[in-house]
């Protein structure tokens, strides 16, 4: 409640996914200042190699253990040997901390989406994540170690809008998962944190704006954002606060003030400061969000048309009608 720190990452081992580049590496740069052990997992090598050059360039001392480790994190086997790789190079031992920052947007049009583009929203944004968390947890229990495992989520995990309709419903998940083990791990001595950022102004998020419908962009206009490293301080802070769900500015904290439920209060005064503003200004946001998709539907329209969404669907449907 005092904002004391009370967890010191200086000598710990830390482990990242999505380490190469973004909220990740920001991340793991920031760690390896600081004195940790980092290692660092990303399925690229060659942006992996240049990452692991970034972290020795700040290496504070000569037996730091600065690794970095090639693995796809969406299935339950490669998300444990990455996280056996790395527990192997330093005799075995669980990391000190699990930092779950790999992840990525694909924004799109709902009535666009397939089977397989509506379940690599959930590998890229939930499972991911929970296959990693899965393997920590199970390590950190049986060896008896009380580590902390971080998840990251977003704004978009508190609420969501037009475009997020394959990356918010995992960024909601991951919340549902963290709330379930900042309980369950409790048995073990295991900690949990999870982190809402908005905006981070990374080569993820350059990517996805390719694909990002332009109303989605208009209604972001006004979304000041974070640099990485900014949004990589806001999260350790968080974590060495001792805070359970973790946000980096005044917009986020509102919507964690206003969409708490039972999670515990990071200040119990400053909360109820957040929760009053947003009982007050989050219906009026939401009209406008609405107001501004109304005004789209034209366009939209003509987006749809253009595109042949539907009429491919129809001709599908009439060719599937002839032949039987």
């Amino acid at each position: 409640m005092f904002w004391q720190k009370n967890w010191d990452v200086k000598g710990k081992h830390c482990y990242v996914t999505g380490g190469s580049a973004g909220l990740g590496l920001s991340l793991a740069v920031l760690l390896t200042k600081k004195g940790a052990d980092v290692s660092i997992v990303a399925r690229n090598e060659g942006r992996l190699q240049k990452a692991l050059a970034q972290l020795e360039a700040v290496r504070q001392t000569p037996n730091q253990l600065l690794k970095a480790y090639s693995f796809s994190l969406t299935t339950a086997s490669t998300a444990k040997e990455a996280l056996d790789a790395a527990c192997k190079d330093h005799g075995g031992r669980c990391p000190d901390a699990v930092f779950l920052c790999a992840g990525k947007s694909t924004p799109g049009f709902w009535v666009e989406e397939d089977e397989t583009t509506v379940r690599r929203g959930m590998d890229d944004t939930y499972f991911v994540q929970a296959f990693s968390a899965l393997a920590a947890a199970k390590r950190m229990a049986r060896d008896h170690f009380q580590g902390r495992i971080v998840f990251v989520s977003s704004v978009l995990g508190y609420m969501s809008m037009i475009g997020y309709s394959t990356y918010s419903p995992g960024k909601f998940a991951l919340r549902g998962l963290a709330e379930t083990l900042r309980s369950e791990l409790i048995l073990y001595g295991i900690g949990v944190h999870i982190f809402f950022p908005a905006t981070i102004y990374s080569p993820g998020y350059e990517e996805e704006n390719k694909t990002k419908p332009a109303i989605t962009l208009k209604i972001e206009e006004t979304d000041g954002g974070l640099k990485p490293e900014d949004a990589a301080k806001a999260l350790l802070r968080g974590v060495e606060k001792g805070n359970f769900h973790i946000t980096p500015d005044f917009i986020t904290n509102v919507f964690r003030s206003s969409t708490r439920g039972s999670t515990p209060q990071n200040n119990v005064v400053v909360d109820a400061i957040y929760s009053l503003i947003g009982w007050i200004a989050l219906p009026v946001w939401r009209q406008s969000v609405d107001a501004t998709v109304r005004g789209h539907r034209s366009q939209h329209q003509q987006y749809l048309e253009q595109k042949a969404v539907f009429k491919l669907e129809e001709l599908e449907e009439h060719i599937g009608q002839d032949s039987s």
